[in-house]
């Protein structure tokens, strides 16, 4: 697994290697994975270690995911917030892109060497997008931007 190394000019050195989505309302809606996100990720998982963080509030991730190359982490306690936040900081926050869009993703978007909130057809929590590095409007942008490394630097440079 390669280190995504991305300098930005008066912001921050990046080196990322891990990416943890939340699940619903991130690459799923109503407990059902959106199009296009299994291809997707399992071509990101080339290059990173993936791992889908939920409560799995619909009880359907493990049978939905199956055929995504992606650690399911699943919060059985229902802590939200704090367990994701946890988490991240076990795999090394310094190295992971966190993407989600609740209240319970805040303090994972704000830990994370790059948190990405995504607004998406569920909308997305205040404190989600004031803990965010960046807004996106679709999870499939969130592929386009690290195919282009230059997309990203364009919009974090100071």
């Amino acid at each position: 697994m390669d280190i995504m190394k991305i300098d930005i000019p008066n912001y921050d050195s990046l080196e990322l290697d891990k990416i943890v989505f939340d699940f619903n309302g991130t690459i799923a809606e109503d407990g059902k994975l959106l199009d296009g996100v299994e291809k997707a990720i399992n071509n990101l998982a080339d290059n990173f270690e993936v791992n889908i963080i939920t409560a799995d509030t619909f009880g359907t991730v493990s049978e939905i995911i199956d055929k995504i190359n992606a650690e399911l982490v699943l919060d059985k306690a229902d802590e939200g917030a704090l367990f994701k936040k946890n988490y991240i900081e076990s795999i090394g926050s310094s190295n992971v892109i966190a993407v989600g869009n609740g209240n319970n993703d805040a303090e994972m978007l704000k830990n994370a060497a790059l948190g990405i909130a995504l607004i998406g057809s569920e909308g997305a929590a205040g404190d989600a997008l004031r803990n965010a590095d960046l807004i996106i409007r679709d999870i499939k942008d969130l592929f386009d931007i690290l195919n282009n490394e230059n997309k990203l630097r364009a919009t974090l440079r100071r």
